[in-house]
């Protein structure tokens, strides 16, 4: 007889160790058809170091240089919900990548464990200037 053969009683019937393994409820709740993992809870703020980390895979396509680097980034507000608030600027009002730049932080930071969503604002004040690039980014550059 087969574990796929016993009846609930024949299960009540046999000795614990004999007894085939069993999920529980709570583990029935994450199964997926797909068989792929769901995404993990939310266990309040996401790391602050890994959302600065996945926004630095951002570059102007002009500028070999992360954005971070750039001192692109104004704000990070990181909620205990999840939620990410991302203020940055961009070089210049007329900048050619204006609308696909907050696009990819926005992408970017919701790929970052914890991370429910994102939201990017673009803000002009203050406005950007060479004074807020990292020395690293200064260097790349040779803007010293």
């Amino acid at each position: 007889m087969t574990d796929l053969d016993q009846t609930p009683a024949a299960l009540d019937a046999t000795k614990p160790e004999e007894r085939p393994e069993v999920e529980n409820s709570s583990q029935l709740r994450h199964w997926t058809p797909d068989g792929e993992a769901p995404a993990p809870e939310s266990s309040g703020a996401p790391s602050e170091d890994a959302v600065i980390e996945a926004i630095a895979t951002v570059h102007d396509p002009e500028i070999p240089v992360n954005i971070y680097e750039l001192g692109l980034i104004y704000a990070i507000d990181l909620h205990d919900d999840g939620k990410v608030k991302v203020e940055m600027t961009l070089t210049a009002p007329n900048c050619p990548s204006a609308q696909e730049l907050p696009l990819q932080v926005k992408d970017a930071v919701e790929k970052v464990q914890g991370v429910a969503s994102a939201d990017v604002e673009v803000v002009w004040d203050p406005p950007w200037d060479m004074s807020r690039m990292s020395d690293e980014a200064r260097l790349m550059l040779n803007m010293f």
